[in-house]
């Protein structure tokens, strides 16, 4: 069931050891919530699984392949099923691109915008209807919940088996943030596994089907969304809040 799997994962930077031995399962077609504190180790946990920042020790297993010691631009392209796509927390938007020039960026299979999956590209504009909206204005004109969208467009132009998002509510409205749930809910519901840090517990309890909540560079519980949810003391003791 396991599509990815870290075991004793320790990550340093520099001389800062951040990373403590995380042991984290992602379970093929569920979307498994990383919680936790800020400066828990949620970003690094994912820069880590995308090889952005070498694993210091330990196994990341995607696929049934350990890949901790492959590069970002193979780890993107493993597997058989269209790979990993990655949205950071910034977004990685090119604001001197256009928005078709951003998408076209991440379709492995065009050259240019009209050879772009057409019904892919339908689909995407019924759940994002500002990325076609503002498709030939340059990506820098938009608002910071359209950018979020259109990051999340451009990583799912293409099929993906794992979609990783870190915090994709951060600073959005509450309509938009509806927006992202219907979003991620279709997308679930078309087989691709996800794994999405999220402070916005809102979010967190209609999405989650696992989750994982970190804290000093660990894994401290894991169980379904749905123990933690209905287990108020829980939630006080890991995060020092009430969903």
């Amino acid at each position: 069931m396991s599509l990815l799997t870290l075991s004793g994962v320790h990550t340093h930077i520099g001389s800062y050891h951040i990373l403590h031995g995380v042991d984290l399962e992602v379970k093929r077609g569920e979307l498994t919530l990383l919680l936790g504190r800020n400066g828990a180790g949620k970003t690094t946990t994912l820069r880590t699984i995308m090889g952005l920042w070498q694993a210091s020790s330990g196994t990341i297993t995607f696929d049934g392949k350990p890949i901790q010691a492959w590069l970002t631009p193979e780890i993107a392209k493993a597997g058989n099923h269209g790979g990993i796509a990655y949205v950071p927390e910034n977004m990685g938007i090119f604001a001197d691109l256009t928005v078709s020039e951003n998408m076209l960026l991440a379709a492995k299979q065009a050259s240019r915008a009209s050879q772009m999956d057409t019904a892919r590209l339908e689909w995407i504009f019924g759940i994002f209807p500002a990325v076609k909206k503002f498709w030939n204005a340059p990506a820098g004109k938009l608002s910071g919940g359209q950018k979020q969208m259109l990051a999340v467009a451009r990583a799912i132009v293409e099929p993906r088996e794992l979609l990783i998002v870190d915090e994709p509510s951060k600073g959005l409205a509450p309509a938009i943030i509806n927006n992202m749930i219907d979003a991620f809910l279709q997308l679930k519901a078309t087989g691709t596994t996800i794994l999405l840090v999220e402070q916005n517990i809102h979010f967190a309890k209609r999405l989650g089907d696992s989750v994982a909540v970190m804290d000093n560079g660990r894994v401290i519980h894991a169980s379904t969304m749905q123990v933690l949810a209905e287990d108020a003391a829980l939630q006080q003791k890991l995060l020092g809040l009430a969903l």
